[in-house]
């Protein structure tokens, strides 16, 4: 059999942490570990690295798991970096693939989000990993044209779709292809197995042994894609990485006998995207199903309105449309005041990733952007309005609108972000700079089971004085 493999494993979990104390708080369902991170750690990221699949699988590592595991499991985080380095070293391919920073559904971004958003995620992989990504993993595989655009603009060679994200459903396309761009850029779309892809994921009898799982299910489609393509076909099963040890128990022995023995020994070429993009370039073009995603049959109604996927979901547009009326505030209120302090702070919010970095410092950053230096007291404002920038993006975090109840942790945890980007930003500029918007969101915090606990400007204050 002359077929190649491709097994993507998705690794993401969205910050829990508080946005004022950088803690995040015991969870319900998590025990005996204290919270979901921990738990999800030891079922299925440390054994996952121990056994080494990181260096044999294709992969994404959400920017903040990846910065939750370098703070809290800084051994588990070198091993898995450790594991792209080498392949990338030894063979001069990597594995591994570029996240949107803070997981945000980038069709209902504005064009300034994408292009932060992907020029975060794609600093964060570079410093981690030491190369260049040359594909990026689109939250919830969320796609447009615009976005699609913004890789390519941003040296992105290719992303992973849904096959049902294709303007014509080809069942098994078994290649990539070319999206062609308005810009006249092109971009390479790998589709994802999706028959497979579902089955891995929902059904456990499928993933007991990776010899069974080869001769039943990739076999038949091995021969079924040689059939259809001269060339060496491509079989992309793509799934959340979290399913091998977590979401399915020991599974990471599956995935690594799988990509180690089984497929090997069947006859399979194991690759990843971007070796088998070099020696199969797409032959053909596709248009995009716009806006479309991996787990929403409506588009991205999922994250935008009352969506059918989710039920009660009648709040979420209302509270789309609260935070971006207060993403537009502080972004008015950054423009504002860092061109009169920087003349331009755009390069510095695109490189303000770097001040998560140990060592790095945001007067040398100023100085260094700006030719200049700032005075303490100004600097120290500008920090905020920074952070409050930060914040800013973390609400609109997917994971709250995914669900349909609105008393979930995630949404909460949106909510905690957009208080504390005002609280930061009140300190900053010296005035409340959205009272009406405030008080929405108090009432929303409210209405979705917030405990009581004192202001995020009161708790910013303490925090600062500490």
């Amino acid at each position: 059999m002359q077929a190649s493999l491709v097994v993507h494993a998705h690794f993401y979990q969205p910050l829990r942490d508080d946005p004022v104390n950088g803690q995040i708080p015991p969870e319900f369902g998590a025990e005996p570990f204290s919270n979901w991170n921990q738990r999800i750690a030891a079922e299925c990221y440390r054994p996952n690295a121990e056994l080494g699949n990181f260096e044999h699988v294709s992969f994404d590592l959400g920017p903040t798991l990846a910065s939750w595991l370098e703070r809290n499991l800084p051994k588990v985080h070198r091993s898995i970096c450790e594991a792209e380095r080498k392949r990338y070293r030894e063979r001069g391919f990597g594995g591994g693939l570029a996240q949107a920073y803070h997981h945000t559904i980038l069709p209902l971004a504005s064009r300034r989000e994408k292009e932060l958003q992907v020029a975060w995620g794609i600093a964060d992989f570079e410093h981690r990993f030491g190369h260049r990504p040359r594909g990026l993993w689109l939250p919830e595989t969320a796609v447009d044209t615009e976005t699609l655009e913004v890789l390519a603009e941003q040296g992105i060679e290719f992303t992973v779709l849904a096959p049902w994200q294709a303007a014509r459903f080809e069942h098994h396309p078994f290649e990539p292809r070319w999206a062609e761009l308005p810009s006249g850029r092109r971009i390479a779309l790998f589709f994802y197995h999706g028959p497979l892809s579902g089955r891995l994921s929902f059904d456990p009898g499928l993933s007991i042994n990776a010899d069974a799982f080869t001769r039943h299910f990739l076999q038949p489609l091995g021969w079924q894609a040689a059939r259809r393509r001269h060339s060496r076909p491509l079989i992309l099963v793509a799934t959340d990485g979290e399913l091998y040890g977590h979401h399915q128990k020991h599974r990471e022995h599956f995935l690594a006998y799988l990509l180690r023995h089984a497929a090997p020994q069947a006859g399979f070429a194991v690759t990843t995207l971007e070796r088998y993009l070099d020696e199969h370039p797409p032959g053909h073009t596709v248009s995009l199903r716009e806006p479309s995603s991996w787990s929403c049959w409506h588009g991205v109604a999922r994250w935008q309105s009352d969506c059918p996927c989710t039920a009660e979901s009648g709040w979420k547009s209302g509270f789309r449309d609260l935070l971006s009326r207060l993403a537009a505030r502080l972004d008015e209120l950054y423009q504002e005041h860092s061109q009169r302090w920087l003349g331009d702070g755009d390069r510095l919010l695109e490189r303000s990733v770097e001040l998560s970095r140990p060592g790095k410092k945001l007067g040398a950053l100023v100085t260094e952007i700006a030719d200049r230096r700032l005075a303490p007291a100004r600097l120290g404002r500008l920090r905020k309005l920074l952070e409050a920038q930060w914040l800013r993006h973390r609400m609109f975090t997917s994971c709250a609108w995914f669900h349909g109840e609105l008393a979930r942790l995630e949404v909460r945890n949106n909510l905690a972000a957009a208080r504390a980007a005002v609280a930061l930003t009140t300190k900053a500029v010296g005035f409340d700079p959205a009272p009406a918007i405030e008080a929405e969101l108090t009432a929303l915090a409210e209405r979705a089971g917030e405990p009581s606990a004192p202001k995020s400007s009161e708790r910013l204050a303490a925090r600062d004085a500490a």
